[in-house]
C-alpha cells in the first residue's frame, strides 16, 4: 500500500509540475513579443520617404479619373473586387493582432486606438468597396496597394500593441480627446463625400458630373480632406511616430490627388465653380 500511495503522490506531483510549467510557458509565450524600435523607425521613415516621393513625382496614381495615364493594355479588375483586395490587409492584419489581446471595452489605450484603425478599414473593405461604382482598377496598382496596406497595418499594430506606453489618464488627455474627435469628424466627412460621389452615377455609368453638397461646395477633394483630417486626428490620439508618418503620407498622396482632381474638373467643365478650391476651403 505504501508504494502505491507514493506512486500516486509522485504522479500527482508530476502532473502539478507539468501544469505549472505549461502555465508558465503560456505566460512567457503571451509576453514573448518584445518591442524593437528599429522596425518602427524603419517603417515610419519609409512612409515619410514614400510621401516625399509622391510629391516629387507629382503625378496622379493611375486609377479612377486618371486611369488613362497607364497603358491601355494594362490588366484591370472590376473596381469593387480591386478595392476589396487592396484594403483587406489594412483590416485583417491589425484585426488578427487585436484578436490575440484580452477583450475589454476600455482596455489599454493601444488596443482601443488600434480598434479605431480597424473601424476605418472595416468600412473601406466591406462597405466602401462593395458600393464602389468606379472604373476598372489596374492590377499593378492593386499589388502595390496590398503591399502598402499590409506593411502599414502591421506597423501601426506592432507599435500600438507592443511598443506604445500611455499614462493612466490618457483617456481624458486633450490629445486623445481631440484626436478621436477629429478622427470621427474626418471619417464622417469622408463617408458623406463618398456618398455624394456615388449618387452622381447610375450603376454601370462612367460619366463625370460636378459634385454638389457637403464640403464639395468649397473643395474638389472633399472625400480626401475628410480622410486627411481622420489620420491627423489619429496621429494626435496615438501620439506616435508611425501614425504621424502615415498622416504625412496621407497628406502628400491624397493632397496631390485632390489637386489633380481639381484640375480635371476645371478642364472638363466650363461652368465649374471658380471659387471652389482643391483641398482646403478658401485657401488651396
Amino acid at each position: 500500500m505504501g508504494w502505491r500511495l507514493a506512486l500516486h503522490k509522485g504522479v500527482a506531483g508530476a502532473a502539478l509540475s507539468s501544469a505549472r510549467a505549461a502555465a508558465t510557458g503560456e505566460e512567457h509565450g503571451a509576453m514573448q513579443v518584445q518591442c524593437q524600435q528599429s522596425p518602427v523607425l524603419a517603417g515610419s521613415a519609409t512612409l515619410v520617404a514614400l510621401g516625399a516621393l509622391v510629391l516629387y513625382v507629382a503625378k496622379p496614381s493611375g486609377y479612377g479619373k486618371h486611369t488613362e495615364s497607364l497603358k491601355p493594355a494594362a490588366t484591370r479588375l472590376p473596381a469593387r473586387a480591386a478595392w476589396f483586395l487592396q484594403e483587406l490587409p489594412s483590416f485583417a492584419v491589425p484585426a488578427g493582432i487585436l484578436a490575440r489581446q484580452p477583450l475589454s471595452l476600455f482596455g489599454p489605450p493601444g488596443t482601443v486606438l488600434l480598434g479605431l484603425f480597424c473601424v476605418h478599414y472595416f468600412h473601406r473593405t466591406f462597405v466602401y468597396s462593395l458600393l464602389n461604382r468606379g472604373r476598372p482598377y489596374p492590377a499593378v496598382l492593386i499589388f502595390r496597394g496590398i503591399a502598402f496596406c499590409a506593411g502599414n497595418g502591421f506597423l501601426q499594430s506592432y507599435y500600438l500593441i507592443y511598443c506604445a506606453e500611455y499614462p493612466d489618464g490618457w483617456y481624458t488627455d486633450i490629445r486623445f480627446c481631440l484626436g478621436v474627435f477629429l478622427f470621427i469628424l474626418g471619417m464622417g466627412v469622408n463617408i458623406h463625400s463618398d456618398y455624394i460621389l456615388r449618387q452622381l452615377r447610375k450603376p454601370g455609368e462612367i460619366t463625370y458630373r460636378i459634385p454638389q453638397g457637403g464640403l464639395f461646395m468649397y473643395v474638389s477633394g472633399a472625400n480626401f480632406l475628410g480622410e486627411i483630417i481622420e489620420w491627423i486626428g489619429y496621429a494626435l490620439a496615438t501620439w506616435s511616430l508611425p501614425a504621424l508618418a502615415f498622416a504625412f503620407f496621407s497628406v502628400c498622396f491624397l493632397g496631390l490627388r485632390a489637386f489633380h482632381h481639381h484640375r480635371f474638373y476645371l478642364k472638363m467643365f466650363e461652368d465649374y465653380p471658380k471659387s471652389r478650391k482643391a483641398l482646403i476651403p478658401f485657401i488651396f
